[in-house]
């Protein structure tokens, strides 16, 4: 997760993300396991499928603390899990890639 990282710390286009009033707010009024749970859930239905419906734009970039820190740490779709997690697409993501991207945006979230 550290190379990971440090790669995401040169793009330009990931370090622009950061939370919005609304989303801060959110995070600090549900606290940070309740929006992870949220996240768990997220994944799973949005990013864990072989073929995830309108793969590339199914996370927003905006509205829940876990769709910025997807876009942030490109665990967004799957054409940015495979670039920049090497988790490969065209196939359902296991139980560990998903705590994967789980601690991804955990880690994100609480830095």
């Amino acid at each position: 997760m550290d190379s990971v990282f440090q790669r995401l710390s040169g793009s330009a286009f990931r370090r622009r993300f950061k939370l919005g009033p609304k989303e801060r707010a959110y995070l600090d009024d549900k606290g940070l396991e309740t929006v992870l749970s949220h996240g768990r859930d997220f994944i799973s239905a949005r990013l864990a499928g072989a073929e995830p419906a309108n793969d590339g734009k199914q996370t927003p970039m905006r509205g829940h603390p876990v769709f910025i820190a997807q876009h942030a740490t490109a665990t967004c779709c799957r054409s940015c899990l495979a670039k920049w997690h090497a988790i490969p697409s065209g196939r359902a993501l296991t139980a560990a890639e998903q705590a994967h991207v789980l601690a991804a945006v955990r880690r994100w979230l609480e830095g």
